[in-house]
């Protein structure tokens, strides 16, 4: 377990593609028990510890996840989340090269939960919620592109859902398209950069979590990297990533 931040409020953690945040019915521990038992541990603290979840990432997406460490700081953060006070952004790797290189997408989504899978439509529908995000294609190698996210409103799967009606299903990500499965059984997207002002100090707060290590993953990001530092706006294919 990565902790990206810590103070006496609230706790930031690198979540593994893998893991879950919050029981179910797997049966398998959640990050939030191993995230009580590792405080408890580390500072000695008899009796129950309180860890509260702020909100969730998918099991097989990888990235920033906020829990916090009292009461006060639950309330708070849970409403800077309702408010629409965090700014959350994604990275993905698509196989799929997006018509326009940045755009607004708006669908209305529904989720299925027999199918654990959600659905999206163009125009409003019964039992629909709207589902907004931006992006922006920001690397590529020959094969893939990076897309960078900015989540506008969190909806199960919305990411993964809305990037494959674009023709950009995420890699690896078979439930929405995806032709071939990653050898770990993550997806290419994590939860790549988070900002808020501290719900008790009031300071901002902007984290970074680091790329898995991963051959396309670091390609992907040097190349971005490369193009912000070159001053581009559009990322078109450079050298293809390497092998291994």
């Amino acid at each position: 377990m990565e902790v990206i931040y810590e103070d006496n409020h609230i706790i930031v953690v690198n979540k593994a593609p893998g893991e879950i945040v919050q029981g179910d019915k797997t049966g398998d521990e959640p990050l939030v028990e191993t995230l009580k038992r590792w405080i408890k541990e580390k500072y000695a603290k008899p009796g129950n510890v309180f860890c509260g979840v702020v909100h969730r990432l998918d099991r097989p997406v990888g990235g920033l996840v906020v829990f916090a460490k009292t009461s006060k700081a639950l309330e708070r953060m849970n409403r800077l989340f309702r408010d629409g006070e965090v700014r959350k952004t994604y990275w993905a790797i698509t196989r799929g090269i997006p018509r326009e290189p940045s755009a607004e997408l708006r669908h209305w989504l529904r989720s299925v939960e027999k199918t654990n899978k959600s659905y999206l439509s163009d125009e409003p529908r019964e039992g629909a919620k709207e589902a907004r995000l931006r992006y922006r294609q920001i690397g590529s190698t020959e094969r893939y592109r990076l897309l960078e996210i900015e989540l506008l409103t969190g909806r199960k799967h919305q990411i993964r859902a809305q990037l494959a009606s674009i023709g950009c299903p995420v890699k690896g990500d078979l439930k929405y398209g995806d032709k071939r499965s990653n050898p770990d059984g993550s997806i290419s997207l994590m939860a790549r950069h988070i900002e808020f002002v501290h719900p008790v100090s009031g300071k901002p707060i902007s984290l970074t979590a680091p790329v898995p290590d991963d051959n396309l993953w670091h390609a992907l990001e040097d190349d971005a990297a490369n193009r912000t530092a070159d001053g581009a706006t559009v990322a078109e294919p450079r050298a293809a990533e390497p092998r291994g």
